[in-house]
C-alpha cells in the first residue's frame, strides 16, 4: 500500500542516506565552510525548481505543511473564501480552515477534478482564491481556471500534492498558478516517508513562504542567521535525511512516469470497449498515469463490480470525498477561539451537508478506482496493478476486470 516511489527505493536511496549519517549534519543548516556538510535538502530544493520548472522551491515536513505555507504567503485568512473541490484530500480543506478561512465547495467533472463551470458560480465578494486539486494525477484544465481567476482578480494555488511530474500542455503542474504545494508522502509519486514542496515564481511570494516554514527568516540562509526576521513563522523544515531520499526519489521522476504511462497503457488498452464502461476525462496525456478510473454507466453497475474485485466505489472511498469528511460537516474544530466557522468577519453561518454537491456524487458512484502506481485503499484503489507488475500480472489484472465487467451487464 503505497505509491510508485516507495516501490523503487533501493541503493540511491541509501547512499544518499548515508553520506548524511557519516557527514555527523542531519539539520538542513550547517556550515558551509565545513566540507562533511552535504546540503542535501538545498540540492532538492534547487533540482526540483528546475524539474518543476519555476524559479523557487522550499522543501518542508508535509504537504498539508505546504498548503498552509501557500495560504499564509498569499495573505489569506478571516473574512476570506477560497474555492475548492469537493473531491479532494481533506487536508486541501483543513489547510484552509487553519488560515482562518472559508473553504467553498464546488463540483467535480468526469476529469475527477475541479469544474471550471461552477467555480464561477461559486465566486463571491468574499472570494480570494481558487485551489485547484490536480486529483490522481490528472491535471486541471487550468487554462479556463486561470482565465477565470484573471477575470475576477483571484489568486490560483495549485495543490499538486498527487500529481507531481503531470504537466499540462507543455508546463509541468504547479508551474501554472501563483504559487503550488507537492506531497512528499508514502502514497505519492516520489516519497520521503513525508514531506512537502512550496514553488512560486514570485520572489515575494518565496521570501514569506520561506519565513513562515522557518521562524520568519529570509531566504536562503545555509546556516544560523543572525539579525531581523521578516515575519513571524513557523517550523514547517525538513531535515537531511529526509532531504537526501527525497533527492534520489527526484532522480528517478522521469524513469517513473514513463513506466507508469507504460504499464496504465497496457491495462486500459486490454480492457478499452466494455459496454457500459469508459473511462475518467484526461485534460492532458501527460498526466501521472498512477490510477485508471472507470466511469460506469450507473451506480448499481459500478457497486456490483466493486463487490465482485473486492473493492469499492470511488464515492465509498474514504476521506478524499467530502460527504465521508464528519469532522469537517460537523466544523470539529479542537478550539472556539478565532473559528472561522464563527468568525464575526463572515457575518451568515456557513453551512457544509452532505449531499450538497449532486454532480459529484453521481460521478463518484459511478466511479472506481484501479491502482497502476498508487496502491492506496483510501483513494479507493486497493485493486490493480503496481509499478512492479509484470506484463502476465496486466493481463491477469484485466482479465479479471473484463470478467467481472461483463458478468454484472
Amino acid at each position: 500500500m503505497a505509491g510508485p516511489g516507495f516501490y523503487l527505493f533501493g541503493n540511491e536511496e541509501k547512499k544518499e542516506v548515508l553520506d548524511v549519517l557519516e557527514s555527523g549534519y542531519l539539520s538542513r543548516y550547517g556550515s558551509e565552510n565545513d566540507p562533511d556538510f552535504k546540503y542535501k535538502v538545498a540540492t532538492f530544493e534547487k533540482e526540483f525548481a528546475k524539474y518543476i520548472g519555476v524559479n523557487y522551491s522550499i522543501a518542508v515536513s508535509s504537504g498539508t505543511g505546504a498548503l498552509l505555507i501557500c495560504l499564509e504567503a498569499l495573505g489569506i485568512g478571516p473574512g476570506d473564501e477560497v474555492i475548492v473541490p469537493g473531491y479532494t484530500f481533506i487536508a486541501s480543506i483543513s489547510s484552509i480552515i487553519y488560515a482562518r478561512a472559508i473553504p467553498v465547495f464546488v463540483e467535480i467533472d468526469e476529469s475527477l477534478t475541479i469544474d471550471p463551470d461552477d467555480i464561477e458560480k461559486k465566486i463571491t465578494k468574499k472570494t480570494k482564491a481558487i485551489m485547484p486539486v490536480h486529483m490522481l494525477g490528472n491535471p486541471c484544465k487550468m487554462d479556463k481556471i486561470m482565465k477565470i481567476a484573471k477575470k475576477y482578480n483571484l489568486y490560483v494555488i495549485e495543490d499538486a500534492c498527487q500529481a507531481n511530474g503531470a504537466s499540462y500542455k507543455g508546463k509541468k503542474v504547479g508551474s501554472i498558478g501563483d504559487i503550488s504545494a507537492f506531497s512528499l508522502n508514502v502514497f505519492k509519486t516520489i516519497s520521503a516517508g513525508d514531506g512537502g514542496v512550496v514553488v512560486t515564481n514570485d520572489s515575494s511570494l518565496y521570501e514569506k513562504a520561506f519565513g513562515f516554514h522557518d521562524q520568519g527568516h529570509k531566504p536562503a540562509r545555509m546556516g544560523i542567521e543572525v539579525g531581523e526576521r521578516s515575519i513571524i513563522g513557523l517550523n514547517f523544515r525538513i531535515n537531511e535525511l529526509t532531504g537526501a531520499v527525497a533527492l534520489a526519489q527526484l532522480r528517478k521522476i522521469e524513469k517513473i512516469i514513463l513506466t507508469l504511462h507504460e504499464k496504465k497503457k497496457k491495462l486500459k488498452d486490454a480492457i478499452s470497449g466494455i459496454e457500459g464502461v469508459g473511462f475518467r476525462e484526461l485534460n492532458d496525456e501527460e498526466e501521472c498515469g498512477t490510477i485508471l478510473t472507470l466511469i460506469f454507466d450507473d451506480k448499481d453497475r459500478a457497486e456490483k463490480f466493486c463487490k465482485k474485485v473486492g473493492t469499492k466505489t470511488i464515492y465509498n472511498s474514504g476521506w478524499h470525498v467530502y460527504n465521508n469528511m464528519e469532522n469537517i460537516l460537523g466544523k470539529k474544530m479542537p478550539t472556539k477561539i478565532n473559528c472561522p466557522f464563527t468568525c464575526p468577519y463572515y457575518g451568515e453561518k456557513v453551512e457544509y451537508k452532505a449531499h450538497m454537491l449532486p454532480k459529484t456524487d453521481d460521478i463518484l458512484q459511478r466511479a472506481v478506482n484501479i491502482s497502476v502506481g498508487v496502491v492506496d485503499e483510501g483513494l479507493g484503489a486497493g485493486f490493480g496493478i503496481s509499478i512492479l507488475s509484470s506484463d502476465e500480472e496486466i493481463v491477469d489484472c484485466a482479465a479479471i476486470i473484463k470478467n467481472a465487467a461483463t458478468e454484472i451487464f
